[in-house]
């Protein structure tokens, strides 16, 4: 492969790499002003409002022009979220402006890859974009989490530097760094023809093709039951590393350091389950892959009786691994079915509506279990049986679905 897919790949690790770091320093700082513990979940949910309300834009934005320049635009927008996280704006409302970034983002890092790749190489191109995110949630978690230690913010309490008096504030001139050395690679972006240009910028039509696209990917068979897992995934995916964060300190007795960290273990077993996948599974055979969603939800159920930390990490490592055997082969097939029905960046934002639609209900019935004092292990419970039995119905009525 070329010199240009390793940029790609690595505007995506940088970029992908300060958004995971950014969001624990964001959770310290609305920690620091005694924010209410519902407001960690709706943290996210501020970020992933941005996907759902640009999704009409977001595709035709990322199909009218060369798609590295889409990337450098959103990552420069990410790079204003940072600032206005340092200069005090409300956490909610920062980390929000930083999914505006990311919400027009998307659809130009995983649509570049259906017009710069044959067809036969994209569940393997998904295999090493998803290997490469999942490395920079593992770093994300771990950094994150180091930079918001007490052993930083002891230092910065006795010795400010550059102003800097507190962890959270160094950890955002960190994540500012690495937004900047994201932008610098998408400025080497290997510059495509573009493809699927709207004949019309109207507001109206734009709306119009949006739904028009949307109704055209649901009634795909193929299209439907990508959508669906890949949906499913994130909501669940995203929702998991809040959990995860109240059932270390639970159950393990993890401080949040230490549980920021183990969200990682998760992206270990991504990492191999993607490589797997991205080995052994051809794309006309994607959908044989839906029972594995199964056992990803009956594993979650049983972390709800662990105790002890070294089963704990067997057990996310295990989860992450079921969950990448079937995502990768579930997003090259969406981008390969998007891409012929409609444009690669057309799909990817519906995609985006339809994943973060998922996770801005699933984060919403986590806040109000948390508010209602349910218990971490009825909320570990409920979780994982959600997810067996909507695979279980996914499998049962497109298993046999082949490309």
């Amino acid at each position: 492969m070329n010199r240009g897919f390793y940029i790609i790949l690595a505007a995506q690790f940088f970029s992908s790499l300060a958004d995971n770091s950014l969001l624990f320093a964001a959770i310290e700082l609305l920690k620091d002003r005694n924010a209410p513990s519902w407001q960690i979940p709706v943290l996210q949910q501020f970020f992933v409002l941005s996907f759902i309300m640009l999704a009409p834009f977001a595709g035709p934005y990322a199909d009218s022009l060369p798609k590295g320049k889409v990337m450098f635009i959103s990552n420069s927008i990410k790079i204003a979220g940072c600032f206005a996280l340092a200069l005090g704006v409300h956490p909610l409302l920062a980390y929000g402006l930083v999914g505006t970034g990311s919400a027009l983002y998307s659809p130009a890092k995983y649509g570049i890859l259906t017009e710069y790749l044959p067809i036969n190489r994209l569940v393997w191109a998904n295999g090493w974009m998803e290997g490469f995110t999942v490395a920079a949630i593992i770093l994300g978690a771990i950094i994150g989490g180091v930079l918001i230690s007490h052993d930083f913010e002891s230092f910065f309490n006795g010795n400010p530097v550059l102003g800097i008096d507190t962890a959270p504030e160094f950890a955002i001139l960190v994540v500012l760094g690495l937004y900047v050395i994201a932008a610098l690679f998408n400025l080497y972006i290997p510059a495509l023809p573009v493809e699927h240009a709207m004949p019309n910028t109207e507001l109206a039509f734009l709306w119009t093709d949006f739904w028009r696209c949307f109704l055209l990917l649901w009634r795909d068979p193929l299209g439907q039951v990508s959508l669906a897992v890949t949906s499913l995934f994130w909501g669940a995916g995203t929702t998991l590393r809040f959990i995860i964060l109240i059932w270390a300190a639970s159950s393990l007795k993890f401080d949040l350091q230490q549980a920021t960290q183990l969200t990682a273990v998760v992206a270990i077993g991504l990492a191999i389950g993607s490589v797997i996948a991205a080995k052994l599974v051809p794309l006309n055979h994607a959908v044989n892959v839906l029972p594995l969603g199964m056992a990803m939800g009956a594993v979650i159920v049983m972390m709800a009786w662990v105790s002890d930390w070294r089963l704990a990490i067997f057990l996310l490592i295990l989860v992450g691994a079921l969950a990448g055997s079937f995502l990768i082969p579930m997003n090259a097939l969406l981008q390969h079915r998007g891409h012929l029905l409609m444009g690669s960046g057309h799909s990817i934002a519906l995609q985006n509506f339809n994943e973060n639609g998922s996770i801005l209900l699933m984060l919403g019935a986590y806040a109000l279990m948390i508010n209602a004092d349910l218990s971490v292990q009825t909320i570990v419970i409920v979780f994982g049986l959600f997810i067996a039995f909507t695979m279980g119905w996914l499998t049962f009525k497109h298993g046999h679905d082949q490309d």
